[in-house]
């Protein structure tokens, strides 16, 4: 491990509920390369406060999960077109006090849409409607999906996310059906949240493809559920490792190798 001094370089994770995951990751990854840098999660109830200090302490790196991804975009000083194009923010990079955002959110969903081949023409069933669903609603759209419906409660924010992409909006539950259904919401996450299964066996036999972008645990009850049904699944864990791979970019300037990214992703669940 390297020796901490006055000249080590911080980055950090703000959220809702912090874990591990992305502390040891980066942390893997700066001993492993010599790179004296150190990240450590934090939440905060004052997210105004918490981004005056990434900038005034100069922390080079900062990690946005819920609940704060459209709170910071007020913050900022710039916005990259990854996180302007969906206006969410997952990724602050600190350049001498100027803010600039980004969403890897959003690379990461694109690309395992590619490399699970996912098919355009199927339908698709998108639970949740904060700033994790807009970069999973965008991603769908980028790969050519028509067929999308959002379910949110959100009477505000979930026709709004379903509009903005011509995709359809319901409040309430549809009949089984969808060939994809990706779960966007914290049911399932350690917490109070654990235990909940968030569609119903019935969607879950009639999909082909389940999708969870709850990282902690990887193994949440609706991929359980899934993998149990026999069908095709893609993890929060697989989610969280590309877009930590590139926000280690964004930090260091050093682009991680798909083996570099797969020993660090299996450290941070030790």
């Amino acid at each position: 491990m390297n020796t901490l001094s006055k000249d080590t370089t911080l980055c950090i994770s703000l959220a809702g509920r912090p874990s591990n995951l992305g502390t040891r990751f980066h942390n893997f990854l700066y001993a492993e390369l010599g790179l004296d840098f150190v990240y450590k999660a934090f939440t905060t109830t004052d997210i105004v406060g918490a981004i005056t200090g990434v900038r005034a302490l100069g922390i080079r790196g900062t990690s946005v999960s819920m609940p704060f991804k459209e709170d910071v975009i007020a913050l900022v000083d710039q916005m990259d077109a990854s996180a302007s194009a969906i206006d969410s923010v997952n990724t602050i990079v600190n350049d001498d006090g100027i803010l600039t955002a980004y969403n890897t959110d959003y690379e990461a969903i694109a690309t395992l849409l590619a490399e699970h081949a996912l098919d355009p023409a199927d339908s698709v069933l998108v639970r949740g409607s904060g700033g994790m669903a807009k970069a999973v609603v965008a991603a769908f759209r980028g790969a050519g999906f028509d067929d999308v419906t959002v379910v949110a409660r959100n009477a505000d924010r979930g026709p709004a996310l379903a509009d903005a992409y011509g995709y359809a909006w319901t409040p309430t539950d549809p009949a089984p059906g969808a060939a994809i259904i990706v779960n966007v919401t914290p049911l399932g996450m350690n917490g109070s949240d654990a235990d909940v299964l968030s569609f119903t066996p019935e969607q879950i036999d009639a999909a082909t493809t389940v999708m969870d972008v709850v990282a902690f645990p990887a193994e949440t009850p609706l991929i359980r559920a899934a993998r149990a049904a026999g069908r095709k699944t893609i993890t929060g864990a697989e989610v969280i490792a590309l877009q930590a791979a590139r926000q280690f970019a964004l930090y260091t300037g050093v682009a991680l190798t798909p083996d570099q990214i797969a020993r660090a992703s299996a450290y941070s669940r030790e």
